[in-house]
């Protein structure tokens, strides 16, 4: 099963046709980035993954002197990328799992399905928040037992995690919209 990285590679693949590593490299940086970094040897290892497991093909050519390899999408590799972009969000990084379906969900042709996968990114970050929020007030109820040693360092914990509510308050909001915005 490809990675995240190897599901958005899938994606760029399915967008522009065949890209060489180095093109995928500049496609990178010119959105993902934005939200997902990746190294030129992590985007090599998981195009060698995906290969690996029948995901893409290559071509090699000749150009100016220079070997070139020319990677393209496979129908086991479309249908891996769809599966992935209507899957549950899964992973540590809820920001990096949402938007990387969000980067790609032009490619789901059925607005239905689209709106449904925005659904599901609501659902999972309203849960995520609802896991901060306990958290924080199973935390606040433990502050007044916090040495006076450590409450300067609690505070500044306690404001980490208010970092993390507001950010986590923001993109639901913003789902939210989209979301009622593609209704």
């Amino acid at each position: 099963m490809p990675t995240t990285m190897g599901h958005v590679i899938l994606g760029l693949l399915m967008l522009l046709g065949p890209q060489t590593l180095y093109s995928l490299n500049k496609q990178f940086e010119r959105g993902p980035s934005l939200f997902y970094r990746a190294s030129f040897g992590s985007l090599q290892s998981a195009l060698r993954s995906l290969l690996a497991a029948g995901h893409v093909t290559v071509h090699e050519s000749t150009e100016g002197g220079r070997n070139k390899k020319n990677y393209a999408v496979t129908d086991a590799g479309a249908a891996a990328f769809h599966a992935w972009i209507r899957s549950p969000l899964a992973g540590g990084d809820l920001e990096v799992a949402a938007l990387s379906r969000l980067f790609l969900l032009g490619l789901v042709e059925d607005p239905a399905e689209r709106r449904d996968i925005l659904d599901h990114i609501v659902a999972e970050v309203e849960r995520e928040l609802g896991r901060l929020e306990d958290f924080a007030a199973a935390l606040d109820e433990q502050a007044g037992a916090v040495p006076e040693e450590y409450r300067a360092v609690f505070q500044y914990q306690r404001a980490t995690l208010d970092y993390g509510l507001m950010a986590h308050r923001a993109g639901l909001a913003w789902f939210r919209e989209l979301a009622a915005r593609d209704a």
